[in-house]
């Protein structure tokens, strides 16, 4: 019993991460109708600009500079090749996202190279014992993290003028801009909000027990986007009951590895993956997705 608790906080604080991310997927395609590919590079530069400024800066500080450069950059790919390019088919601006995670990750990886970088968290390999589990601070630091930041990205999307014009592009953009929603605006936002949860993610994924940033922290995005798949692409609840099925799912795969060895080694790596196929096969628009309805 102790063990499964343990898994299920690990999964919980796992899912949590991923929720950051896949809001980060959600909030752009709801904006711009754009599945964003170069999210995953958008991860590791925050986590390089942090694992860089931590020792002189601090670590609150140097966060809050990743966090900060995380969101320009995200703003600048709106702007300049996203809106930029002008009226281009939406699947077209999709491609180019993975070009420009291409060119991005590739600079990154070369100025990593082989080493692990820290980003300095606090925590360290502290641990914490609730009930008969033992988990580590970095774990239950992320899932506190991530109930605020979640929580304040839905009041914010339900109490303020950008949530109403994110709502009203979200069902129909031409018909938002034409009752004098500020599009451009809230695309850029949008794009920002999911540039600064990125870096946030990026702490909690490279702090104890992972050693620290590599150059394939940034794949790890790539385990969050079944999540907002699963949840329904246009669903920002969906995404988060995604995250927490996806980070449960690779979670348990993990801890009962030993279990599984029929089924061949990396289980947890593919776990997302099989969880999304399954859903998807039960609800083809996601878990929460908007169904379209064609008139005929």
């Amino acid at each position: 019993m102790t063990k499964l608790s343990e898994i299920a906080l690990n999964g919980l604080a796992l899912g949590s991460v991923y929720a950051l991310i896949a809001l980060g997927f959600v909030v752009i395609f709801k904006a711009s109708g754009v599945m964003n590919f170069a999210h995953a590079s958008l991860l590791l530069l925050g986590g390089y600009v942090i694992a860089k400024l931590h020792e002189d800066l601090g670590f609150a500080l140097a966060v809050l500079v990743g966090v900060a450069v995380t969101a320009v950059a995200a703003g600048l790919i709106e702007a300049l090749f996203i809106r930029g390019l002008g009226k281009v088919e939406l699947h077209v601006l999709t491609i180019l996202t993975i070009g420009i995670d291409i060119l991005l990750t590739t600079e990154l990886v070369r100025r990593i190279g082989s080493d692990k970088l820290s980003l300095g968290d606090p925590w360290g390999g502290d641990a914490v014992t609730i009930g008969d589990a033992t988990v580590a601070k970095a774990r239950i630091a992320a899932i506190i993290t991530a109930v605020v930041l979640i929580g304040i990205f839905f009041a914010a999307f339900r109490f303020t003028s950008w949530g109403l014009s994110m709502r009203a592009a979200s069902e129909d953009r031409e018909a938002a801009a034409l009752m004098g929603v500020r599009m451009k605006r809230v695309q850029l936002i949008a794009w920002c909000i999911a540039g600064a949860l990125a870096a946030v993610a990026a702490v909690f994924l490279t702090a104890s027990p992972t050693p620290g940033l590599d150059r394939t922290t940034g794949l790890v995005a790539l385990k969050a986007f079944p999540a907002a798949v699963l949840g329904g692409m246009d669903s920002a609840l969906g995404a988060l009951i995604g995250a927490m099925l996806i980070g449960l799912s690779e979670a348990l795969a993990a801890g009962y590895q030993s279990d599984l060895d029929a089924l061949g080694g990396g289980v947890s790596g593919v776990a997302p993956y099989v969880v999304m196929i399954l859903i998807l096969l039960w609800r083809p628009t996601g878990l929460l997705g908007s169904k379209e309805l064609s008139r005929v």
